[in-house]
């Protein structure tokens, strides 16, 4: 589908278009970009349509994103991402202000609970929050474990069992979460997608209504059902981890399945195109 037709206008919205895009699968592979993903950003932007990008990784923080996005050749700002992380640090703000929290994570995660007056402390937190960790040890799980059955509240800032890496899969926040919760008996508290703490605050941020929201993502688990629950436009990309052949094992789907994100118009997505008489 081309980004414009030749014989279509442009005519305006009565209300604003908003765009969720996940990363990793839909705009890009590791570290190579994924054909079409750039024409569809810069036609976001040019239109000037309000849209983030909606990650489920909270170990970079917005600019580190964008420098990666940078180096793909997608030229966006730090307005532009909505992190896991950002949304777990706010919704622990607004439970319970100035509170602490004992974390394993990452740059992304810290740098998020300091920025809504969290203290990061290693005894008695009332939080214990869990992200992705390239250095977690046994021990860190193990006070995690303690301070759980000690009283702290046990929060996810996802449930993805598994982060994808140039090297091939190794565990996410999910699968360390897991840990956790048969060890104690208490479930955590997950924030990112599909949870609707995040994705409806990235609407709200945005402006938007639920019926002019679309999520456009690769995993059905995530994305797609976050998409379904709250009444956005889901549109599922078989760029990244899920196939056509996948979809006869969930009992919901997408609004609308394309191979790429090359295939989508952005105009067109947002109601402003039509076809010249």
């Amino acid at each position: 589908m081309p980004a414009y037709a030749p014989d279509s206008v442009i005519i305006p919205s009565s209300a604003p278009h908003g765009f969720l895009i996940d990363m990793d699968g839909v705009v890009y592979r590791g570290n190579q970009l994924i054909p079409g993903a750039e024409r569809f950003i810069t036609d976001l932007l040019d239109l000037d349509l309000p849209f983030f990008f909606l990650t489920n990784n909270s170990q970079r923080t917005r600019r580190d994103v964008v420098t990666k996005l940078h180096r793909l050749g997608i030229t966006v700002e730090e307005k532009h991402i909505f992190t896991c992380a950002m949304a777990t640090a706010r919704f622990l703000a607004s439970q319970k202000p100035g509170g602490t929290a004992f974390v394993i994570g990452e740059g992304g995660l810290l740098n998020a609970l300091h920025e809504n007056g969290y203290s990061v402390v290693d005894h008695d937190p009332d939080y214990v929050v869990i992200g992705e960790g390239r250095a977690v040890t046994y021990e860190m799980m193990e006070r995690a474990i303690r301070m759980v059955l000690s009283g702290a509240k046990l929060i996810a800032t996802n449930l993805d069992p598994t982060c994808p890496t140039q090297d091939g899969l190794r565990p996410g926040c999910g699968a360390l979460v897991a840990m956790i919760e048969t060890a104690t008996g208490r479930k955590a508290f997950s924030v990112g997608k599909p949870s609707a703490v995040m994705m409806r605050a990235a609407r709200k941020e945005l402006g938007l209504d639920a019926i002019r929201t679309t999520m456009i993502g690769d995993t059905m688990e995530t994305d797609i059902l976050g998409g379904v629950q709250l009444g956005y436009r889901a549109i599922l990309v078989l760029s990244g981890g899920t196939s056509r052949e996948d979809l006869a094992a969930f009992a919901y789907r997408p609004d609308m399945i394309v191979d790429s994100i090359a295939d989508l118009s952005a105009a067109e997505l947002a109601g402003l195109t039509r076809s010249a008489p």
